[in-house]
């Protein structure tokens, strides 16, 4: 089990002001920040991150989404990273999210979820360098 953890708060979560609340929950849970930055994605950027995606029909909509008003993207520490937050952000469908967690509590539906985790340590590396260069870690 690895350490560390990405994450990125979604633009809708962002523009409803929720980015404070959300990275207190994340802090309240032990998650300590690494790195955190603020970013609008490029489509170019955006379609790179997806591209596991980009045989499905909802690809070009998910860039467009991701594209359309800044997140923040982050590093989180903390043993057993990646399955602490999986439990902690709550199943895509929030309708389905257990209460008290992230999406639960802020997401607007399936596809606006309100925040992204990576799905195994070695995908939490890979989007980890995706985001940060190593300059940019704490």
């Amino acid at each position: 089990m690895g350490n560390i953890t990405f994450t990125m708060i979604k633009p809708e979560a962002v523009e409803a002001g929720s980015s404070g609340a959300i990275f207190k929950i994340i802090e309240e849970n032990n998650f300590r920040i690494v790195s955190l930055k603020k970013v609008l994605l490029s489509a170019e950027k955006a379609s790179k991150f997806y591209e596991v995606h980009k045989d499905r029909p909802f690809y070009s909509e998910l860039v467009e989404y991701m594209t359309s008003g800044p997140i923040f993207a982050a590093i989180l520490e903390k043993d057993n990273a990646v399955l602490d937050f999986r439990e902690l952000i709550g199943s895509t469908n929030p309708s389905e999210a257990k209460d008290g967690t992230i999406r639960k509590l802020f997401a607007e539906s399936m596809a606006k979820n309100a925040i992204h985790g990576s799905d195994s340590d070695e995908n939490a590396i890979i989007e980890s360098d995706f985001h940060f260069d190593s300059n940019e870690r704490f």
